[in-house]
């Protein structure tokens, strides 16, 4: 009987402490981190309402569009324009979701690079116009989308206005733009349910395709629409500002800021009306090592956010990239700062691989 008791006191022991080290061992993995409710609440609530915003923005556009065709004067022009920058804006709010149906598919090319390239080639656009070439069906994709549309509504808007060739092309690449995002809208729709259910953590897994398309976006930031047209990438010896986003609108700073914001919302895990739900920041919160890597993400986001405000607003981006003012330096300085937050900290601590090719050596 004493020898059962004692018998019975080690298994319960035992069980004590087996219990103890899974807890401690679901802490330090985050395997206890529900990530269905995660990739839940990013699909309902950022990913399908931000795509859903931008659609109908660009439906506005293509409307304002409409009535400028069948009165092109200056007044009609500006109400595209504002259309315009309220669809460009709504843009940067889904340039990290450039997967599933704004992925790549066959010989098309993803969302981003789709509608978003820039610097545009103007040059190939005169000659698509002159030629009457209304197709878009080429691999000049700095021919259309939104920077395209950057260059034909707000340089030479005379041109525009008399110019029936230059207006054809003008509403082929808005036609174009819209087909693509119906596109993605739809897809989403039936890709939902993939999207959720694929809560894995590996290179297939949808929390593998948000996390790196969310740093291969904040890098883009950093790399191209900052360190390009400041001379900052390799192999450059001086600005170059011409490769600014939204060079001819001059729309640039409000973009960039717009983009930023995005970017820190799917990392808060911010729905459109400002509410926190488990984003990667709650994700990261449920592993070892999470909260201090937080702490420091946040301390190093500050110092990007006043790099950020101290770049004057009273002057077009591009010319502040042309005269290497001291904010635009600071500002690239500090994003190179943070990417090993987003970037080499975070992915090692959930255990997330960075499948995407990056040359910026962080």
């Amino acid at each position: 009987m004493h020898h059962t008791r004692i018998f019975r006191n080690l298994m319960g022991t035992l069980l004590i402490l087996g219990v103890m080290s899974a807890c401690k061992e679901q802490q330090k993995t985050g395997s206890d981190f529900d990530r269905t409710n995660m990739l839940t609440i990013y699909a309902d609530q950022l990913i399908i309402p931000a795509y859903n915003t931008l659609q109908t923005r660009v439906n506005a556009l293509q409307v304002a569009w409409t009535g400028f065709e069948i009165n092109p004067n200056t007044a009609s022009l500006q109400t595209v324009q504002i259309a315009w920058k309220q669809a460009f804006l709504a843009w940067q709010n889904v340039n990290a979701y450039n997967f599933g149906p704004a992925g790549e598919a066959g010989l098309q090319k993803s969302l981003v690079e789709e509608i978003g390239t820039f610097p545009v080639d103007t040059s190939q656009i005169a000659a698509y116009i002159l030629a009457d070439d209304l197709t878009l069906n080429n691999a000049e994709r700095d021919t259309r989308g939104f920077l395209a549309l950057d260059y034909l509504l707000f340089h030479a808007s005379d041109q525009l206005i008399n110019e029936a060739p230059r207006r054809a092309y003008s509403g082929a690449v808005i036609q174009h733009l819209k087909s693509k995002i119906d596109a993605v809208v739809t897809g989403w729709a039936g890709y939902r349910a993939s999207f959720i259910a694929a809560n894995g953590t590996d290179a297939g897994s949808s929390t593998s395709l948000l996390y790196n398309e969310f740093v291969r976006s904040f890098e883009n930031i950093k790399n191209y629409k900052v360190g390009l047209p400041a001379g900052k990438r390799p192999g450059q010896t001086m600005p170059e500002p011409m490769r600014t986003e939204a060079f001819y609108s001059g729309y640039s700073l409000e973009a960039l800021k717009e983009h930023l914001n995005a970017i820190r919302h799917i990392y808060d895990g911010n729905t459109s009306g400002g509410a926190v739900t488990p984003g990667f920041k709650a994700y990261l919160n449920s592993v070892v090592g999470g909260p201090e890597l937080i702490s420091a993400t946040e301390a190093q986001w500050l110092f990007v956010k006043v790099a950020l405000d101290a770049v004057p607003v009273d002057k077009p981006l591009s010319q502040l990239m042309q005269e290497e003012h001291l904010s635009i330096d600071a500002l690239h300085t500090e994003l190179q700062k943070h990417t090993r937050f987003f970037k080499s900290d975070l992915s090692s601590l959930l255990g997330i691989a960075i499948t995407f090719s990056s040359s910026d050596g962080d």
